[in-house]
């Protein structure tokens, strides 16, 4: 009687490791294939410190390419020294100082250096993007539909100028359309307020195909947006041509 309830014993013993060492496998490998898919499927988090200006005197050229355009851009325009290094970028940002647009140099460090409401840097960026639309297109396809008046108001230096209604997401901010020879140029104008004591300006365009430019500058500077648009017009076009 002992005997058979040993061998009943051992047969139950065999017959769960029968099923439980795969089992055991199959769990070990399940794991692994998620930690695998966690590891390289899920999204990295940020760095915990973003890059930080990195100006330069330097004037060496650095070939970038953003979308389907080339630029060749001295190194005192750009911001940071990763885009220095050259290659495929998504977006290029640059600075430059009123009224030329030129680049950082060590006797204007402290204007550079200046955020204050007067400040005279024009911050460029050079960027790749689906939806590019023209100045005219975002006018009509996105702003309008936000503003109190269509019509819009007479407004300073020959622009002509747009309130937001308040339940936009622009509410804080007026709309200025200008004339320029190639069509309008817009430009969305934060508000003097104590929550913004710097305000800036800033327009949007598109440069070709799936490119995209934008610049920003201190609304007290507003009264010389034509000169500041085809100074940034001229700088845009003119980082689009290789060294000779």
């Amino acid at each position: 009687m002992s005997m058979s309830r040993s061998n009943d014993a051992v047969d139950t013993v065999r017959k769960r490791s029968g099923w439980l060492i795969p089992l055991v496998v199959f769990l070990v490998l399940l794991a692994l294939s998620a930690l695998f898919l966690l590891y390289y499927l899920a999204p990295t988090a940020p760095p915990l410190f973003s890059e930080q200006q990195s100006p330069t005197s330097s004037t060496d050229v650095s070939e970038l390419e953003v979308g389907t355009l080339k630029f060749w851009i001295p190194a005192n325009y750009l911001q940071y020294d990763s885009a220095r290094r050259g290659g495929r970028r998504h977006e290029v940002a640059l600075f430059a100082i009123l009224p030329d647009l030129s680049g950082w140099s060590n006797w204007n460090a402290s204007s550079f250096a200046d955020n204050g409401p007067n400040s005279r840097i024009v911050y460029l960026t050079i960027r790749d993007q689906q939806v590019n639309l023209t100045e005219t297109e975002r006018l009509q396809r996105i702003y309008l539909g936000y503003v109190a008046d269509p019509k819009g108001s007479e407004g300073p230096f020959g622009l002509r100028k747009y309130t937001f209604t308040d339940i936009s997401g622009y509410h804080d901010q007026d709309l200025f359309v200008g004339q320029a020879e190639h069509g309008i140029v817009l430009m969305r104008c934060e508000r003097l307020g104590p929550n913004d004591p710097s305000p800036n300006c800033s327009r949007d365009m598109p440069l070709k195909g799936d490119v995209g430019a934008s610049y920003r500058f201190k609304r007290s500077k507003l009264s010389h947006w034509h000169e500041i648009g085809d100074a940034a017009d001229a700088l845009l076009a003119s980082l689009r041509k290789p060294p000779k």
